[in-house]
């Protein structure tokens, strides 16, 4: 399976076609055991689909579930690789004891991490439950480790944060007690105990903040990724959510595979690694139940008709040159041509049909007409006078071409249109004003969400400002100026429309 890659879909059966020992390390944040309407947090049908098989029996059921999963991590990690499952008070027991230790072994566990936080309680009759488990296993006992990069800097707030944690005052110590402390640190810092309590929750209005009621700080991700990874090792999260574990793992030059069930999970995810492009940064592809149209029909011609091949199940001619002018053949050696075009004429039919002749005169010795399939031709369409003239060969020459529609090797759909209004603007200070707008998606598949960028450049690509947009309305203050806006659709298929528009701010508000 590639890498650097977004997978939409069931994580446990994309995992089953994953190859034994191809992955560094694995994070995974599965949706807790609570039972509880919040735990939908996207809304979509893959993830509500979802939340119902969990659901269908209590914690046995819940148990097997994650089973089955954290079993098919455990043959896709390396000898050298490593897990951590991120859980909280409902069900952390049951994991633990009936899933880490039962596939990694007793052995094989390393670490309890517990990851402290703050947040309002308004609990009486118990103490507030702050904090979530993180367990930490090898695939053995040559896992990889290392501290290098994830030390704390020794610093009075580091000892306060430390004093606060073990019980003390808060005060920052002094004199002897700072003396004994610093003793205890290493010059390039202190390794994190097995309690976490230097990386806060996200706050609401915190600017890692997407919109993902249980969003993970990139702190803790980080700290994770840097202790049991090297650049360029695989990292696999199978449950992506809101797209922490691959935006850091990306920025730390990680490979890595994200999965979700959740079509706003991959592309909110998509958006997110967008936003944080660079340079240099390493391309990524995004994998959907359904294919665009429009990118599969004008896209390189040959990067098509090599991907399309081997969709079917074939092999793609990469020499392009001593092929007779065909495009790959399939396992039996049968001849295969690709036109990434519509409503194909008989021309493409009799061209291929001399080129297969000669193909196959060159592979059997003589050409037979009673061949069972003498060659597959793949379109987007065929015409009228293409599908005749198979018909003709057929019925009088016995040669059987079948043609096959693009649309029946994968599922292809059109992506979503897209219009923005300017439905309001209001001077609110000096060469200022707040321009609201209004974007309208439509698309048969049903529309999931917008993404904004107030400040589209079209060497950067589209950078959403705003990501998780449910309704299409948006305002910006935009100052006295040329701008340039772009609105991002996305469908219940995980496609996307987009429209730029550009305003000029001074006095009115005028779309050029």
């Amino acid at each position: 399976m590639s890498v650097n890659k977004l997978i939409l879909g069931d994580n446990l059966e994309i995992l089953k076609a994953m190859g034994n020992e191809t992955i560094d390390l694995i994070y995974l944040d599965p949706p807790f055991f609570s039972n509880r309407n919040y735990e939908v947090i996207w809304g979509d049908e893959g993830e509500v689909r979802s939340f119902q098989d969990r659901w269908s029996g209590g914690m046995e059921h819940y148990i097997a579930w994650l089973y089955e999963r954290v079993e098919q991590m455990h043959r896709v990690l390396k000898p050298t690789g490593s897990i951590f499952l991120h859980c909280d008070w409902h069900a952390q027991a049951y994991i633990r004891v009936q899933i880490l230790d039962r596939i990694f072994g007793l052995n094989n566990y390393i670490n309890e991490i517990i990851w402290c936080y703050t947040a309002p309680a308004n609990v009486k009759n118990r103490f507030p439950q702050k904090h979530d488990t993180i367990y930490f296993y090898g695939k053995s006992k040559t896992y990889f480790f290392s501290t290098d990069n994830i030390k704390i800097p020794y610093n009075q707030e580091t000892v306060a944060r430390t004093n606060r944690g073990a019980g003390d005052t808060g005060l920052k110590v002094k004199g002897d007690a700072e003396e004994r402390h610093k003793n205890r640190l290493d010059k390039d810092g202190k390794v994190p105990e097995d309690y976490w309590i230097d990386i806060p929750r996200i706050q609401g209005n915190g600017n890692e903040r997407i919109g993902y009621p249980t969003q993970k700080p990139e702190a803790l991700l980080q700290r994770i990724i840097a202790c049991a990874s090297n650049e360029g090792d695989v990292v696999l999260d199978p449950f992506v959510g809101g797209g922490t574990t691959v935006a850091v793992a990306d920025r730390l030059n990680r490979q890595w595979i994200g999965i979700d069930q959740s079509v706003q999970a991959v592309k909110v995810t998509e958006l997110r690694l967008d936003r944080q492009r660079g340079l240099f940064s390493a391309p990524f592809s995004v994998q959907l139940h359904k294919y665009d149209y429009d990118t599969l029909r004008y896209k390189d011609a040959f990067e098509f008709e090599t991907w399309i091949v081997q969709q079917f199940g074939g092999v793609s001619n990469t020499k392009q040159r001593g092929d007779f002018g065909l495009d790959g053949k399939m396992p039996d050696n049968t001849p295969v041509q690709v036109k990434r075009s519509d409503n194909i004429g008989r021309n493409v039919i009799d061209n291929f049909v001399s080129a297969a002749r000669r193909y196959n005169s060159g592979i059997a010795g003589e050409t037979s007409n009673d061949m069972a399939v003498f060659g597959y031709i793949i379109a987007f369409s065929f015409g009228k006078g293409a599908i005749q003239e198979v018909a003709r060969l057929k019925l009088e020459e016995k040669i059987v071409i079948e043609l096959v529609p693009v649309d029946k090797i994968v599922p292809v759909a059109k992506k979503p249109t897209l219009s923005i209004e300017i439905t309001q603007s209001v001077r609110t200070e000096k060469e200022v004003w707040e321009i609201e707008f209004t974007a309208k998606g439509e698309s048969a598949a049903g529309i999931e969400f917008y993404g904004w960028d107030f400040n589209y450049d079209a060497e950067k690509g589209f950078r959403a400002e705003i990501m998780l947009d449910k309704d299409g309305r948006q305002a910006a203050k935009l100052k006295a100026g040329l701008h340039t806006v772009a609105v991002k659709v996305v469908d219940n298929d995980g496609l996307e429309g987009v429209e730029v528009i550009k305003l000029k701010v001074n006095g009115t508000v005028e779309r050029k």
